[in-house]
Parts: C-alpha cells; sequence; structure tokens
C-alpha cells in the first residue's frame, strides 16, 4: 500500500509470496525494510497502540482518589472500575493466536481497532458508576490486543538483523512506561473534565489508531489456522481461570483476604479452571497453548524470572505511588518523580537497543539487579518528611532496572521460541505480555498486603509506647490543641480533636515504616536473585570450561543468522 493508502503490485506480490515487500536498498537502507518516510508512521502507529493500552490499563489505578470523589464512592468500590477492566484483558490477548489466523492478521487489526474504538466512544454513554463498570469491561475485552498489535507495528519496518535488539527494546519500553506517562498527563486532564477528560483521551487515541491502522495495514499474513471447538472451550476456561485470579488480586488488599468468604470462592474458581484447561490442551492434539513446552525446564525457569521481578518492580508503582498517597500527596505534587521516571525509563530502552545481544543477558540482569538493590535501599530510608524530590535517585534507578532487565529477559524467551520453530514467535510474544498483566496484578498484591501487615504491626507497637502521662504525649497534644482553637473554643471537642490529630500522625508514622519495610524486603529479595544469577552464571562456565554443555539453558548462547533466525521468523507470523 503506497503511502496515500493505494495497494500496490509490488505489496500484493509481496503478500500472496507470504512475506513483506522489500523497499530498494537505496531507499531502506540497512535498518528499515520499507521507505523511511513510511517506516515512521509504522513506528507513530505503534506508539500510540502502546499509550492506548498503557493509558486505558492505569488511569483509574493512578488516579483512584481523584475519582472516588468524582463518583461518590469508597476505595473498595473504585478498585472495580479496574478489576472490570483487568478481568477480560488479561486474558484475551491468548485469542490473537486463533484468531489471526483464522481471518487473518490485517483483517483482525482492523476489527479489533474498531471495536477499541466503540469502547471509547461508549465512555459518553455511561453516566454513573455502575454503568461506567460494565463500559470499563468492554473497553477492557477490545483494549486486549493493542499490546500485541504495537509489537508487530514497531517491527514491521525494522531489518532483520535489527528485530532483536532495536524492536524489541523499543516495544518493551513503550509498552511498559505507560504507568508513569498516566501520572504525569492525569491532572491536566482530570481538571479539564473530571473522568471524562481522562475517558475522551482515552477515545481519542482510539481514533487515532484507528485511521493509523487502516492507512498503513500489517504486511505479513498469517497462515491458515482455523478455530476449533476445543480452542473455544479452553479459553472459556482460561478466561475464567485469569479473570478470577485478576478480580482477587485487586480486591484482596482493599476489602481484606480473610474478611469476605467470596474470596475464597474466586481464587478456588481460578485455580480450577485454569487446571481444566491445563489437562484439556495436554490431551490435544493441535492445542491453542502447547503447555508441554510452557512447562519446559527453560521456560519455566524464564517465568519464574518474569514473575520475581515483576514482584520486586511493584517498589515503583505499588510502593513509591502509595507511599506518597499514603502521606497525602496526588499525582500533582508527584509530577516531576513520574518524568524524571520515563525520561530514564526511555534512556533504558534506548541502551538496550545500542548494547543488547544474546551473549550479553546475564550481564545486562546483573546490573539491573544492582540497580534494584541500590534504589530500594535508598528508598528505605523515607520519612514521613520525604518528597517526590528526595526519590528522583533511587526511581530513576528503579525505572533504569525495569528498562534494564525486561528486553534481555523477553529475548532469552524468543530464542527459545525460536528453537521450537518460527510459528511459535507470536505465540511466545502474546504469552509473556499475557503472564506480565498477571505478574504486575500479583506483585501488587503481594506488595500492598505486606504494607497493609507491616503497617498493622507497627500502628500497634506505636500505640503500645505511648502514654497519656509521658510528657512528650501530652506536649504533642497541647501543641494540636493550640493550632485547633482558633477555630474549636469547646475545651472537650478540642482536645479530643488534638487526639484524633496525633493518632493520625501516628498512623502516617507507621505507614512509612511499613513502606521501609517493603523497600528493604525487595532489595533483599533482589540480593538472594542476585547471588543465584551469578552462581548460575559460574556453574554454566564452568560447565563449559570441562567440556560439558548445557542443552537446557541454550536460549540465551546461540549466535543466530540474522538472514536466516529470527530475520526469516518475522513476529507477524503465527504462531
Amino acid at each position: 500500500m503506497s503511502e496515500e493508502g493505494e495497494p500496490n503490485r509490488d505489496t500484493a506480490a509481496g503478500q500472496r509470496a507470504g512475506t513483506a515487500p522489500q523497499a530498494p536498498d537505496a531507499a531502506a537502507g540497512s535498518w528499515l525494510t520499507m521507505p523511511a518516510t513510511r517506516a515512521c508512521f509504522y513506528f507513530a502507529t505503534a506508539a500510540i497502540l502502546a499509550v492506548a493500552q498503557g493509558f486505558g490499563q492505569s488511569m483509574v489505578s493512578a488516579n483512584s482518589q481523584q475519582l472516588q470523589g468524582s463518583f461518590g464512592t469508597t476505595e473498595a468500590e473504585t478498585v472495580w472500575l479496574t478489576a472490570a477492566y483487568m478481568a477480560p484483558n488479561a486474558s484475551l490477548t491468548l485469542a490473537l493466536i486463533k484468531l489471526r489466523g483464522q481471518f487473518g492478521l490485517r483483517r483482525f487489526a482492523e476489527v479489533a481497532i474498531l471495536v477499541f474504538l466503540a469502547s471509547g466512544l461508549l465512555s459518553y454513554v455511561a453516566d454513573d458508576f455502575w454503568s461506567n463498570i460494565a463500559v470499563r469491561f468492554f473497553a477492557g475485552c477490545a483494549a486486549a490486543p493493542t499490546a500485541s498489535l504495537a509489537f508487530l507495528y514497531i517491527l514491521e519496518p525494522l531489518a532483520p538483523q535489527r528485530k532483536m535488539n532495536v524492536g524489541l527494546s523499543a516495544a518493551l519500553t513503550l509498552i511498559f512506561m505507560g504507568s508513569s506517562l498516566t501520572r504525569l498527563i492525569s491532572p491536566h486532564l482530570l481538571e479539564m473534565g473530571g473522568w471524562h477528560g481522562l475517558t475522551a483521551l482515552d477515545a481519542a487515541l482510539a481514533a487515532t489508531s484507528c485511521g493509523l491502522i487502516y492507512l498503513f495495514p500489517l504486511l505479513s499474513p498469517a497462515q491458515p489456522m482455523k478455530i476449533e471447538a476445543g480452542d473455544v472451550i479452553s479459553f472459556l476456561f482460561i478466561a475464567v481461570g485469569f479473570g478470577c485470579l485478576s478480580v482477587a488480586a485487586l480486591t484482596g488488599p482493599v476489602y481484606w483476604w480473610m474478611e469476605r468468604g467470596w474470596m475464597g470462592v474466586v481464587l478456588a474458581t481460578g485455580v480450577a479452571t485454569l487446571a481444566i484447561a491445563a489437562v484439556i490442551e495436554l490431551n490435544r492434539e493441535h492445542p491453542l497453548l502447547d503447555i508441554r513446552w510452557l512447562m519446559s525446564p527453560a521456560i519455566l525457569h524464564f517465568a519464574g524470572t518474569l514473575l520475581l521481578f515483576r514482584l520486586v518492580l511493584s517498589e515503583q508503582t505499588a510502593g513509591a505511588g502509595g507511599l506518597f498517597r499514603a502521606l497525602g500527596l496526588l499525582n500533582e505534587q508527584t509530577q516531576g518523580l513520574w518524568f524524571v521516571v520515563l525520561a530514564v525509563t526511555i534512556l533504558g530502552g534506548v541502551i538496550c537497543a545500542i548494547f543488547l545481544k544474546p551473549g550479553r543477558v546475564a550481564e545486562f540482569h546483573v546490573v539491573a539487579l544492582l540497580l534494584l538493590i541500590g534504589g530500594s535501599l535508598l528508598d528505605a530510608r523515607s520519612t514521613v518528611l520525604t518528597g517526590p524530590g528526595d526519590m528522583y535517585l533511587s526511581q530513576a534507578m528503579i525505572a533504569l532496572a525495569s528498562a534494564l532487565f525486561l528486553p534481555p529477559a523477553l529475548l532469552t524467551g524468543l530464542m527459545s521460541a525460536l528453537a521450537k520453530g518460527p510459528n511459535y514467535i507470536l505465540t511466545f510474544i502474546i504469552v509473556f505480555l499475557t503472564t506480565q498483566k498477571i505478574g504486575g496484578l500479583i506483585g501488587s498484591a503481594v506488595f500492598s498486603t505486606f504494607v497493609t501487615v507491616r503497617q498493622s504491626v507497627h500502628t500497634q507497637h506505636l500505640h503500645e509506647a505511648l502514654s497519656v502521662t509521658d510528657p512528650l504525649v501530652t506536649e504533642r497534644i497541647s501543641t494540636y490543641a493550640g493550632a485547633l482553637s482558633g477555630t474549636i473554643t469547646d475545651a472537650g471537642i478540642l482536645n479530643a480533636e488534638a487526639a484524633a490529630q496525633l493518632a493520625t500522625d501516628l498512623g502516617r508514622r507507621a505507614a512509612v515504616m511499613a513502606y521501609d519495610d517493603a523497600f528493604l524486603s525487595v532489595a533483599a529479595v533482589s540480593g538472594v536473585a542476585l547471588v543465584l544469577l551469578i552462581g548460575h552464571t559460574a556453574f554454566r562456565q564452568w560447565q563449559a570450561l570441562t567440556g560439558q554443555t548445557a542443552a537446557a539453558d541454550g536460549p540465551e548462547d546461540p549466535q543466530p543468522n540474522p538472514g536466516t533466525g529470527p530475520a526469516a521468523a518475522a513476529p507477524a507470523q503465527p504462531a
């Protein structure tokens, strides 16, 4: 298709041959397979899709306090807006595996983006809290393919030898900077239009993505792949399982795990349905997911590493963000911090694009863990007087750690998928994105639960350490009473309000101490991971020196021929 949107003979011939058309070398250069102007539009489409995905996923959780006022709801009620979005979103990405083979990747992308646009426009119709929950559920369904499409649009124009470093780094940087970008722009949107200010941008991004996808379609066609009845049955069980786990992870820390009987039912249902789906898939000739491959030692090691890292990366979203919420700060007061995080995330993506290659995965991960340890230890010194400016350095270190860890990790998994066969590439990308969503929710839930438990312990200890006969307590209550005496004249009410103010201050101190404990725990877990990584790397080097071959851990080491390895496995091809 030309830049004006008209198909040309070269494109059609390329599609019939099953490959993307190649532009002349003079026009494309060594980095691109198409003219640079057209490639820029593909990159812009990927960026807008990634921003739309990140913004839609984060806009409620990043603004929960403000939205409670807009809807007149409690914190527990507001979290259902996020749960309604994530319950279908966490699993529907998997539908791309067979849907793009049944209908073709281009047609699937065009239909999916229309549904995404419709969900954005529906937000203008919803006028109360419960109708907005229904719209968020629909939006979560429609936004499921956007991250995968962003991946494919980044990789489409790149030459084969650039897909595995520049392509992966750019795609992951765009996808995972959504949270900080949302916190940066949300205050301005809320000031302009409240909740509808947020949904207006969501709809605008969907509309822009829709136009770009129709003007610049993905050129690599999908191989034929039929949807079977077993696919539908398996997917229904997977969707219920992932949906239940997502709802439990989001609502558990708010309602508290042991205080709601339905919480156990939700968790049990999630585990049971996923187990049933695994049994079904293991006994199918053409499964939706190759469970045996996913349960192989190399992939399990990879998945465990990612889940562990998603847990410690919660230090930034659930940690720093939660600490400032506990201190009474909103996004307006923390914009400088999130700008630093966003800038360093982009810097990390550039570093990976320049230096990343298969043989350097362990080095990238060592540096990332060292940065995590250092940043977490700096954050563990927080007090009630800590402000966003005090965390610029530590959060920049953690943001850089995230940016340096994820592209090498994905490269390792892709090399394993490539060893299995080119058709496993897209399957792996989809599974990777799905597990990242689930892993992010579980990581935030574990972090928030740990903070709540430690805050309760510190609150109890602080109250036990205080006595009404303690001169320091009496002096503090007198100070609070003096500050309130200008508005309260009744002595009894004045003393009660002063005591309540002291209790609030103690609660804030307990919260900060709990977050400090969490930051120390993240540093400790990262330290253990670093020791294990160094030990594993040393063991593999010892094996190499003694002539042994670690075949099971091979995905990290092969040096593919750029003309026949990842190049031939264009990620837009089907799983």
